[in-house]
């Protein structure tokens, strides 16, 4: 299984820093090359340069969300969700179908009725489980696996730096 990711082109997780604008302010994102691809992707679609795409999810998730703590983070799920959408059918393969045409709500909709029943699906899988947690009354049980989350790390947290991408 692992042969599949090990032997990949390494040039994929090598990261690369760009600089942009954001705002008025010049500032440098780094990503893997492989996120560079997507992003560059899903610029095309909708007849965008790279930097013009960065500057408006930027802009609009600054005006949705308010400060933005981890931009190089967002753009990385916003890689993993455009593939992710791709795989589930709501975004077109086709090139040629900009993003901005799509129906956003509709294709939330159906995401959200898709994690919900993935949600059931594995509630039922878990309780069906001798020692599960229904078994133990706790929607956490003893061999369930822990939520770490990068805060608990130390990564993610908030940095001082000028820099919109983690510190590396």
């Amino acid at each position: 299984m692992c042969k599949l990711f090990i032997q990949a082109d390494p040039h994929l997780w090598q990261t690369r820093l760009k600089s942009v604008r954001l705002h008025g302010f010049s500032t440098s994102v780094r990503l893997e090359n492989l996120y560079w691809q997507v992003l560059e992707e899903i610029a095309r679609r909708d007849d965008m340069s790279l930097p013009q795409l960065l500057a408006r999810l930027h802009e609009e998730l600054t005006f949705a969300h308010g400060e933005v703590e981890n931009f190089s983070s967002f753009l990385r799920v916003c890689c993993g969700r455009y593939l992710s959408l791709q795989l589930e059918g709501d975004v077109p393969r086709d090139l040629g179908t900009s993003i901005r045409s799509l129906d956003a709500d509709a294709i939330l909709a159906r995401e959200a009725k898709r994690g919900g029943e993935r949600d059931q699906e594995r509630r039922r899988g878990h309780s069906a489980v001798a020692g599960g947690p229904a078994d133990r009354g706790g929607a956490r049980g003893g061999d369930m696996a822990r939520d770490d989350t990068d805060h608990d790390r130390g990564h993610g947290a908030p940095s001082r730096r000028r820099s919109l991408s983690p510190a590396a």
